[in-house]
């Protein structure tokens, strides 16, 4: 199986010439660019093609790989809301994906965000490398006895709530399909209103869309933290800048972000962004961005590369898809 690799970074190389060390019948030949209208005529003369969370997998993307002959679509990662399914079946290409990576990277990389915005420890940082050691400004809070309500509870919504039962928190879960667990079950009206830390775990859908919008900020706590590592549409961006100058939003981590795929994953350090609605977030204090790197660990990339490849296997050997999105 020849395959036509979009959106390659430097750090992943590693990790998939290992995966494929030992099978001479999978060939990736890797692009930097991205997978779009513009960049699909590279996949042509390749069996299938493997995409990442940003790469433009839409029904015109779609026609032109099954006009190239591609029948496989490889998701290095866990979310597909960046595939046209529909589009995908129409034209008989299947499409898998890699569904748990490490999901304690994603939860602990949360509790990351969350210490640092509530110890405030990367302005403590910044402080002491100009021997500044002054506290005022500084004073954080305890998640041990915090309300901290997490929006859907997959695997690495569990890890989360593994994590913080160890901190002393009192958990709360919103997902129609939780199983009883150390943590109370409850409704998102419920988890809103009476959270002091929010994070996000829910896939994105049309009915998840926006789903932190100026109704959601109204039934939250004043001052409540929030936390999203998941989908970046999940929150509506300019919401979030209403309420963090109202206050009502009092502390913001985000890994990921709507429009990111315009910014995340590349070095733009050199130009000026565009992107008036992020630049506006990141200018509050009590804001924390990383570059979608919740899942950048030693032992998610492994997983990520191992799975991909066992993917590839099983189409290129006629098994069944242990893990076929369609």
């Amino acid at each position: 199986m020849n395959i036509a690799f979009f959106s390659t970074q430097k750090y992943e190389l590693s990790f998939f010439e290992q995966s494929t060390r030992d099978y001479r019948d999978i060939k990736i030949t890797y692009f930097e660019q991205a997978l779009s209208e513009q960049t699909a005529i590279l996949a042509s003369g390749f069996d299938a093609i493997c995409v990442f969370v940003n790469d433009k997998v839409n029904a015109t993307v779609i026609e032109q790989l099954a006009s190239q002959g591609i029948n496989t679509i490889l998701l290095r990662c866990a979310g597909f809301n960046n595939v046209d399914l529909p589009a995908a079946k129409a034209h008989k290409i299947k499409v898998l994906r890699v569904p748990a990576y490490s999901p304690e990277a994603v939860a602990e990389h949360c509790i990351a965000l969350m210490l640092t915005l509530s110890r405030k420890t990367h302005k403590a940082y910044n402080r002491v490398r100009e021997d500044n050691f002054d506290l005022n400004g500084l004073l954080g809070f305890n998640l041990h006895n915090k309300t901290v309500g997490i929006v859907g509870c997959g695997k690495i919504g569990l890890a989360l709530c593994n994590i913080l039962n160890g901190f002393g928190a009192n958990v709360l879960v919103c997902d129609p399909y939780a199983q009883p667990g150390n943590y109370t079950i409850t409704d998102i009206n419920t988890l809103l209103s009476e959270s002091d830390v929010i994070s996000l775990h829910c896939p994105l859908t049309e009915q998840t869309h926006h789903l932190i919008n100026d109704e959601a900020f109204s039934k939250m706590k004043t001052g409540v933290m929030l936390i999203n590592t998941s989908r970046g549409a999940l929150l509506d961006s300019s919401a979030c800048i209403s309420a963090l100058k109202t206050k009502k939003l009092g502390y913001l981590g985000l890994d990921v972000y709507e429009q990111e795929s315009e910014l995340f994953f590349k070095n733009h350090s050199d130009e000026i962004n565009q992107d008036d609605i992020f630049s506006r977030l990141v200018s509050f204090k009590n804001v924390l961005v990383t570059g979608h790197q919740g899942f950048f660990t030693q032992e998610a990339l492994t997983e990520i590369a191992n799975t991909t490849i066992q993917n590839a296997l099983e189409v290129n050997e006629g098994k069944s898809f242990t893990n076929e999105v369609l």
